[in-house]
Protein backbone atom coordinates (compact mmCIF):
# COMPACT_ATOMS: atom_id res chain seq x y z
CA UNK A 1 0.00 0.00 0.00
CA UNK A 2 2.85 2.37 0.62
CA UNK A 3 3.59 2.41 -3.08
CA UNK A 4 0.48 4.47 -3.74
CA UNK A 5 1.24 7.17 -1.17
CA UNK A 6 2.95 9.64 -3.50
CA UNK A 7 0.65 12.63 -3.08
CA UNK A 8 1.13 15.69 -5.27
CA UNK A 9 3.06 18.63 -3.85
CA UNK A 10 3.47 22.23 -4.94
CA UNK A 11 6.89 21.95 -6.59
CA UNK A 12 6.21 18.66 -8.44
CA UNK A 13 9.39 17.19 -6.96
CA UNK A 14 8.45 13.50 -7.28
CA UNK A 15 7.18 13.44 -10.87
CA UNK A 16 10.50 12.31 -12.30
CA UNK A 17 9.93 9.25 -10.14
CA UNK A 18 6.18 8.91 -10.57
CA UNK A 19 6.28 8.99 -14.36
CA UNK A 20 9.09 6.45 -14.76
CA UNK A 21 8.23 2.93 -15.95
CA UNK A 22 11.55 1.30 -14.98
CA UNK A 23 11.19 -0.06 -11.45
CA UNK A 24 14.82 -1.17 -11.25
CA UNK A 25 16.11 2.27 -12.26
CA UNK A 26 13.89 3.96 -9.68
CA UNK A 27 14.99 1.49 -7.01
CA UNK A 28 18.62 2.39 -7.68
CA UNK A 29 18.09 6.14 -8.02
CA UNK A 30 15.48 6.91 -5.39
CA UNK A 31 17.89 6.89 -2.42
CA UNK A 32 19.60 9.94 -3.94
CA UNK A 33 16.21 11.66 -4.11
CA UNK A 34 15.60 10.78 -0.46
CA UNK A 35 18.90 12.25 0.66
CA UNK A 36 18.21 15.40 -1.33
CA UNK A 37 14.80 15.79 0.33
CA UNK A 38 16.39 15.24 3.75
CA UNK A 39 18.78 18.08 2.98
CA UNK A 40 16.00 20.38 1.83
CA UNK A 41 14.04 19.64 4.99
CA UNK A 42 17.10 20.50 7.07
CA UNK A 43 17.10 23.91 5.37
CA UNK A 44 13.32 24.40 5.52
CA UNK A 45 12.19 22.35 8.55
CA UNK A 46 8.76 23.99 8.72
CA UNK A 47 7.80 23.56 5.06
CA UNK A 48 4.60 21.54 5.05
CA UNK A 49 4.92 20.64 1.36
CA UNK A 50 8.57 19.58 1.65
CA UNK A 51 7.80 17.44 4.70
CA UNK A 52 4.90 15.87 2.81
CA UNK A 53 7.25 15.09 -0.06
CA UNK A 54 9.61 13.36 2.36
CA UNK A 55 6.75 11.34 3.83
CA UNK A 56 5.50 10.27 0.39
CA UNK A 57 8.90 9.32 -1.01
CA UNK A 58 10.12 7.44 2.07
CA UNK A 59 6.82 5.59 2.30
CA UNK A 60 6.93 4.60 -1.35
CA UNK A 61 10.55 3.45 -1.14
CA UNK A 62 9.89 1.34 1.96
CA UNK A 63 6.78 -0.21 0.47
CA UNK A 64 8.01 -0.90 -3.06
CA UNK A 65 11.71 -1.64 -2.88
CA UNK A 66 12.86 -2.61 0.63
CA UNK A 67 12.69 -6.31 1.43
CA UNK A 68 14.52 -6.30 4.76
CA UNK A 69 11.78 -5.95 7.43
CA UNK A 70 13.96 -4.11 9.94
CA UNK A 71 15.04 -1.54 7.36
CA UNK A 72 11.49 -1.16 6.03
CA UNK A 73 10.26 -0.43 9.55
CA UNK A 74 12.94 2.22 10.02
CA UNK A 75 12.07 3.94 6.72
CA UNK A 76 8.31 3.79 7.30
CA UNK A 77 8.83 5.29 10.74
CA UNK A 78 10.72 8.16 9.14
CA UNK A 79 7.91 8.59 6.59
CA UNK A 80 5.34 8.82 9.37
CA UNK A 81 7.52 11.25 11.32
CA UNK A 82 7.66 13.55 8.30
CA UNK A 83 3.89 13.18 7.82
CA UNK A 84 3.23 14.17 11.44
CA UNK A 85 5.53 17.17 11.09
CA UNK A 86 3.87 18.17 7.81
CA UNK A 87 0.43 18.03 9.42
CA UNK A 88 1.67 20.15 12.33
CA UNK A 89 3.26 22.70 9.98
CA UNK A 90 0.01 22.85 8.01
CA UNK A 91 -2.15 23.43 11.10
CA UNK A 92 -0.94 23.59 14.71
CA UNK A 93 -4.10 21.76 15.82
CA UNK A 94 -2.57 18.65 14.23
CA UNK A 95 0.54 18.67 16.41
CA UNK A 96 0.88 15.78 18.89
CA UNK A 97 -1.83 13.70 17.19
CA UNK A 98 -0.96 10.60 19.17
CA UNK A 99 -1.67 12.43 22.41
CA UNK A 100 -5.28 13.07 21.40
CA UNK A 101 -8.03 10.77 22.62
CA UNK A 102 -10.11 9.06 19.95
CA UNK A 103 -13.04 11.49 20.45
CA UNK A 104 -10.65 14.46 20.24
CA UNK A 105 -9.09 13.03 17.07
CA UNK A 106 -12.50 12.50 15.47
CA UNK A 107 -13.59 16.02 16.44
CA UNK A 108 -10.45 17.43 14.82
CA UNK A 109 -11.25 15.57 11.60
CA UNK A 110 -14.81 16.88 11.65
CA UNK A 111 -13.44 20.41 11.51
CA UNK A 112 -11.26 19.67 8.47
CA UNK A 113 -12.19 21.21 5.12
CA UNK A 114 -11.17 20.71 1.48
CA UNK A 115 -7.96 22.65 2.00
CA UNK A 116 -6.84 19.96 4.45
CA UNK A 117 -7.31 17.04 2.03
CA UNK A 118 -3.70 16.77 0.73
CA UNK A 119 -2.38 16.84 4.28
CA UNK A 120 -4.90 14.24 5.47
CA UNK A 121 -4.17 11.91 2.54
CA UNK A 122 -0.41 12.05 3.11
CA UNK A 123 -0.92 11.50 6.84
CA UNK A 124 -3.30 8.58 6.34
CA UNK A 125 -1.15 6.82 3.74
CA UNK A 126 2.07 7.19 5.75
CA UNK A 127 0.30 5.98 8.89
CA UNK A 128 -1.13 2.97 7.04
CA UNK A 129 2.33 2.11 5.71
CA UNK A 130 3.83 2.38 9.18
CA UNK A 131 1.23 0.01 10.60
CA UNK A 132 1.76 -2.40 7.71
CA UNK A 133 5.46 -2.61 8.62
CA UNK A 134 4.74 -3.00 12.36
CA UNK A 135 1.94 -5.58 12.50
CA UNK A 136 3.61 -7.33 15.45
CA UNK A 137 3.33 -4.14 17.53
CA UNK A 138 -0.17 -3.98 19.01
CA UNK A 139 0.29 -0.29 19.84
CA UNK A 140 0.73 0.37 16.11
CA UNK A 141 -2.14 -1.91 15.08
CA UNK A 142 -4.41 -0.14 17.57
CA UNK A 143 -4.01 3.03 15.49
CA UNK A 144 -5.72 1.49 12.43
CA UNK A 145 -9.01 3.11 13.45
CA UNK A 146 -7.40 6.54 13.19
CA UNK A 147 -6.12 5.75 9.71
CA UNK A 148 -9.58 4.62 8.65
CA UNK A 149 -11.18 7.76 10.12
CA UNK A 150 -8.63 9.94 8.30
CA UNK A 151 -9.29 8.34 4.92
CA UNK A 152 -13.05 8.43 5.48
CA UNK A 153 -12.77 12.18 6.03
CA UNK A 154 -10.83 12.51 2.76
CA UNK A 155 -13.66 10.67 1.01
CA UNK A 156 -16.25 13.02 2.49
CA UNK A 157 -14.32 16.15 1.53
CA UNK A 158 -12.99 15.14 -1.91
CA UNK A 159 -13.41 11.49 -2.82
CA UNK A 160 -11.83 12.03 -6.24
CA UNK A 161 -8.53 13.26 -4.78
CA UNK A 162 -5.52 11.38 -6.18
CA UNK A 163 -7.72 9.27 -8.47
CA UNK A 164 -9.95 8.17 -5.59
CA UNK A 165 -7.15 6.38 -3.78
CA UNK A 166 -8.66 7.01 -0.35
CA UNK A 167 -11.37 4.54 -1.36
CA UNK A 168 -8.61 2.08 -2.29
CA UNK A 169 -7.10 2.33 1.18
CA UNK A 170 -10.52 1.88 2.78
CA UNK A 171 -11.09 -1.17 0.60
CA UNK A 172 -7.93 -2.77 1.93
CA UNK A 173 -8.77 -1.87 5.54
CA UNK A 174 -12.26 -3.35 5.17
CA UNK A 175 -10.92 -6.62 3.73
CA UNK A 176 -8.29 -7.43 6.32
CA UNK A 177 -10.59 -10.03 7.91
CA UNK A 178 -13.36 -12.28 6.53
CA UNK A 179 -16.92 -11.40 7.51
CA UNK A 180 -17.02 -14.25 10.04
CA UNK A 181 -14.23 -12.60 12.02
CA UNK A 182 -15.55 -9.04 11.85
CA UNK A 183 -14.35 -8.01 8.42
CA UNK A 184 -16.47 -5.94 6.05
CA UNK A 185 -16.04 -7.49 2.59
CA UNK A 186 -19.18 -5.85 1.19
CA UNK A 187 -17.83 -2.43 2.14
CA UNK A 188 -14.44 -3.39 0.71
CA UNK A 189 -16.04 -4.30 -2.61
CA UNK A 190 -17.90 -0.99 -2.77
CA UNK A 191 -14.74 1.00 -1.97
CA UNK A 192 -12.66 -0.80 -4.60
CA UNK A 193 -15.34 -0.34 -7.24
CA UNK A 194 -15.59 3.36 -6.44
CA UNK A 195 -11.80 3.76 -6.61
CA UNK A 196 -11.79 2.22 -10.09
CA UNK A 197 -14.72 4.40 -11.18
CA UNK A 198 -13.20 7.62 -9.89
CA UNK A 199 -9.89 6.95 -11.65
CA UNK A 200 -11.72 6.02 -14.88
CA UNK A 201 -9.67 2.83 -14.87
CA UNK A 202 -6.36 4.72 -14.93
CA UNK A 203 -5.20 3.62 -11.48
CA UNK A 204 -4.22 -0.01 -12.09
CA UNK A 205 -3.31 -0.68 -8.47
CA UNK A 206 -6.98 -0.42 -7.46
CA UNK A 207 -8.12 -3.50 -9.45
CA UNK A 208 -5.00 -5.42 -8.40
CA UNK A 209 -5.80 -4.83 -4.74
CA UNK A 210 -9.47 -5.57 -5.46
CA UNK A 211 -8.41 -8.98 -6.76
CA UNK A 212 -5.85 -9.68 -4.06
CA UNK A 213 -7.70 -8.41 -0.99
CA UNK A 214 -11.36 -8.98 -1.90
CA UNK A 215 -11.67 -11.61 -4.66
CA UNK A 216 -9.26 -13.94 -2.89
CA UNK A 217 -10.94 -13.30 0.45
CA UNK A 218 -14.32 -14.44 -0.88
CA UNK A 219 -12.82 -17.04 -3.29
CA UNK A 220 -14.22 -15.44 -6.44
CA UNK A 221 -11.86 -16.80 -9.11
CA UNK A 222 -13.81 -15.34 -12.02
CA UNK A 223 -13.65 -11.79 -10.64
CA UNK A 224 -10.03 -12.25 -9.63
CA UNK A 225 -8.83 -13.29 -13.07
CA UNK A 226 -10.99 -10.77 -14.93
CA UNK A 227 -9.62 -7.85 -12.92
CA UNK A 228 -6.01 -8.90 -13.37
CA UNK A 229 -6.31 -9.66 -17.07
CA UNK A 230 -7.77 -6.18 -17.63
CA UNK A 231 -4.80 -4.67 -15.77
CA UNK A 232 -2.32 -6.48 -18.00
CA UNK A 233 -3.93 -5.17 -21.19
CA UNK A 234 -4.21 -1.57 -19.93
CA UNK A 235 -1.81 1.26 -20.82
CA UNK A 236 0.27 1.99 -17.70
CA UNK A 237 1.43 5.41 -18.95
CA UNK A 238 -0.61 7.91 -16.90
CA UNK A 239 0.79 11.17 -15.53
CA UNK A 240 1.54 10.66 -11.84
CA UNK A 241 0.64 6.96 -11.94
CA UNK A 242 3.10 5.37 -14.38
CA UNK A 243 5.46 3.97 -11.73
CA UNK A 244 2.56 2.72 -9.63
CA UNK A 245 0.85 1.19 -12.66
CA UNK A 246 4.04 -0.57 -13.76
CA UNK A 247 4.32 -2.06 -10.28
CA UNK A 248 0.64 -3.03 -10.42
CA UNK A 249 1.13 -4.92 -13.68
CA UNK A 250 4.02 -6.88 -12.17
CA UNK A 251 1.83 -7.77 -9.20
CA UNK A 252 -1.02 -8.77 -11.53
CA UNK A 253 1.26 -11.22 -13.34
CA UNK A 254 2.39 -12.73 -10.04
CA UNK A 255 -1.17 -13.12 -8.73
CA UNK A 256 -2.33 -14.80 -11.92
CA UNK A 257 0.69 -17.11 -11.90
CA UNK A 258 -0.22 -18.62 -8.53
CA UNK A 259 -4.02 -18.43 -8.87
CA UNK A 260 -4.34 -22.17 -9.51
CA UNK A 261 -2.57 -22.91 -6.22
CA UNK A 262 -4.70 -20.38 -4.31
CA UNK A 263 -8.11 -21.31 -5.68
Amino acid sequence: MQGCSLASIDDNLPYGVLNNNDLELVAEGLPTYLLMVDGLIENWPDSASMLASGADLYGAYAGLFVEDPKRARKLSDKALGYAFRSACAHDSDYCNLRDLSVPEFEELLEDADEGDVPMLFTLGSAWAGYIQQNTSDWNAVAELGRVEATMERVVVLDEGYQYGQAHMYLGVLSSILPASLGGKPDQAKAHFEQAITLSEGKNLLAPVLFAEKYARLVFDRELHDSLLEDVLTADPQVHGLTLQNTYAQEQAEALLADADDYF
